[in-house]
């Protein structure tokens, strides 16, 4: 059972409409006694980021989902979750995330295109990942944001997307948690992949 985690915010049907289509077995849910039977996590996200965090911890669940994760849970962060993944945001002002990943989530600057960044864009590969022998040669992926992470470690980054004169930091991993900037959800065929690879492979 795949736990989607509901604090408030996300396109929870959206996640969850895209894993039924891959037959997986999932409850959206904010009940930790729910939770502690699913085998791994899924924390989507929509929004800002200090209201994510808050949202959180007005729940009851944020130190639950750290400490859970930090004793090996499998988490998949998506979109503003992945950013919560982070040290901290400067959204609206200075926000501690849950410090999974190391760097922080900054607003995208680049006058020569839109922010914020919306659209298809190509997942590049930074490293070698077994993520990438299932994916298309040229997979193409859906973002939706105006934040993005900076100062983190290259051994974390999976692969990224270019946006006018930014690199965007569009999947990572560090042990056991797995970030997508962009919407896998969204992301037609090669989306649903990275999902059914989170849900059968992953850790």
């Amino acid at each position: 059972m795949i736990g989607i985690i509901d604090y408030g915010m996300g396109n929870l049907r959206s996640v969850e409409n895209a894993l039924h289509k891959l037959k997986v077995d999932c409850v959206i849910t904010s009940q930790k006694e729910v939770l502690d039977q699913c085998q791994k996590w899924i924390l989507p996200g929509v929004g800002a980021f200090p209201d994510c965090i808050s949202n959180l911890k007005k729940m009851d669940l944020f130190d639950y989902i750290k400490d859970s994760v930090n004793n090996g849970k499998p988490l998949l962060g998506i979109c503003l979750g992945m950013q919560a993944l982070f040290e901290y945001s400067t959204e609206m002002e200075y926000c501690q995330g849950f410090g999974f990943i190391k760097g922080n989530i900054q607003l995208m600057e680049d006058l020569n295109v839109r922010i914020p960044h919306i659209g298809w864009n190509q997942l590049e590969k930074n490293q070698d990942h077994d993520i990438y022998s299932i994916l298309g040669h040229e997979p193409y992926v859906y973002f939706v944001h105006s934040y993005y992470a900076q100062d983190y470690e290259d051994k974390d980054l999976i692969g990224y997307s270019i946006y006018g004169d930014l690199k965007i930091c569009g999947l990572v991993q560090h042990k056991n948690v797995l970030g997508c900037q962009f919407h896998p959800e969204k992301s037609a065929e090669d989306g649903l992949k990275i999902l059914k690879y989170f849900v059968e492979d992953f850790v």
